[in-house]
């Protein structure tokens, strides 16, 4: 009966219980991506393209509003059910899905797709945070870490099943988002992070490997964690890193090339390398104001190829220029600010460790997708938020926004009543 008056409270006094600033800014991104969606399918005969985004949009503000609305107890009472629901689409998509750019992770309906592992994002968030939200859970006892492994890793092994690496990737990313909320070792969380970034300089030069152990030994020792453990850290750390270039040398061709590649894409510039080539090439052709809207060269020309999902960011930044590219990351850097900031402000733990969750999320893929159209980080398939083609991402998007709205909403009915 409460759920149901805190409902009626919020259509007497929309305004106080509604987050106008989040909601306008998601729409804002929302709009920015239809028009660069619209653009990079311009006068190609691939119109179809914008206007299911508009579908999936219209779909995914509806979500958004369903959810803002919904109690707190509904959306516990039935994470483990839309969890388990996820979990069983992986599966099946594995054995009857569509096979799109080399993964099999598409449900077909009629000339619509459904991308089960983009909703597993969702449902292994909402179920994680409610587990860890109940009284007499502990993150750091090894039951509640172990199920809260359990929760990630289930949809992270059937995702790579695909193979979606990129997907699975934003798995691991939520993962210590949400160990990092839940006060888990820092020198634990920094190991993890910092073991892919000193393999990777490994890679690039013994120079910047020995940087790159010399700075993660410096911060570790100054966590001032016991000793042993710090120095083992730093030993794996080195010797992962050390190793590293051995272990690539005994690679397949095609897999060592794909690493190559990341490293100089100027290597294969018709090849591994020509969507980051072509792709550097229109943001740093934009300008400060761009060649205006309909009118970047390397987007109307169709350098790159299928430009309107994960390297949309070329199409603002080359039309827009300096201006649209930086309009794109405010708009971005703004929803992960406020949900990071709902996750301080939230008195409640279970909407503090979803808003945490969902900024984990969307800086992820903001700084993965940006850093891969300009050539900083791998190519790995991974949309900008709100930004890129795609239904189910944008429908996830949505309602990681409604859950945001919701913590808002939650938080200032709790504030009237006290």
């Amino acid at each position: 009966m409460a759920d149901v008056q805190n409902i009626f409270e919020l259509r007497k006094q929309p305004v106080e219980y509604f987050d106008w600033q989040t909601f306008l800014i998601t729409a804002l991104s929302i709009t920015m991506g239809l028009i660069s969606i619209y653009s990079a399918t311009y006068d190609a005969g691939m119109s179809t393209y914008f206007f299911k985004q508009l579908i999936y949009a219209g779909v995914g503000i509806g979500v958004m509003l369903v959810l803002m609305v919904m109690p707190e107890r509904w959306l516990q009472a039935y994470s483990l059910a839309f969890y388990i629901f996820i979990i069983l689409l992986l599966i099946t998509v594995l054995i009857f899905g569509k096979t799109i750019y080399g993964t099999r992770g598409w449900f077909q309906i009629g000339s619509f797709s459904i991308q089960p592992s983009e909703f597993a994002k969702l449902a292994a968030l909402n179920l994680i945070a409610t587990h860890i939200s109940r009284k007499g859970t502990d993150i750091k006892t090894f039951r509640d870490f172990g199920i809260v492994l359990t929760i990630i890793l289930a949809p992270f092994v059937l995702i790579l099943m695909e193979p979606d690496f990129g997907t699975a990737t934003v798995m691991l990313a939520l993962l210590i988002g949400i160990l990092f909320w839940t006060g888990f070792d820092l020198l634990v969380l920094f190991f993890v992070i910092s073991l892919p970034i000193v393999i990777l300089m490994s890679l690039v030069s013994p120079v910047h490997f020995v940087a790159a152990v010399a700075v993660y030994s410096i911060a570790a020792a100054l966590m001032r964690k016991k000793v042993l453990l710090t120095f083992a850290t730093i030993l794996i750390i080195f010797v992962a890193g050390y190793t590293s270039p051995m272990i690539i040398d005994n690679l397949m061709p095609h897999q060592k090339n794909r690493i190559d590649t990341f490293l100089n894409p100027d290597k294969d510039p018709l090849g591994k390398g020509y969507n980051v080539i072509q792709s550097k090439l229109a943001v740093g052709s934009g300008g400060l104001t761009g060649k205006g809207f309909l009118h970047g060269t390397q987007t109307q020309l169709r350098y790159i190829p299928k430009q309107w999902t994960d390297f949309i960011y070329c199409v603002p930044s080359e039309e827009f220029g300096f201006v649209g590219g930086v309009l794109v990351i405010v708009l971005l850097s703004s929803v992960i600010l406020k949900a990071t900031k709902a996750a301080f402000e939230s008195e409640n733990k279970y909407f503090s460790l979803l808003s945490f969750g969902i900024a984990t999320v969307f800086f992820y893929h903001t700084i993965i997708n940006i850093g891969m159209v300009l050539g900083l980080m791998p190519v790995m398939g991974i949309p900008l938020p709100f930004m890129s083609y795609g239904g189910s991402a944008l429908i996830v998007n949505c309602a990681f926004i409604g859950l945001l709205l919701n913590a808002y909403r939650s938080q200032k009915i709790k504030i009237q009543n006290k």
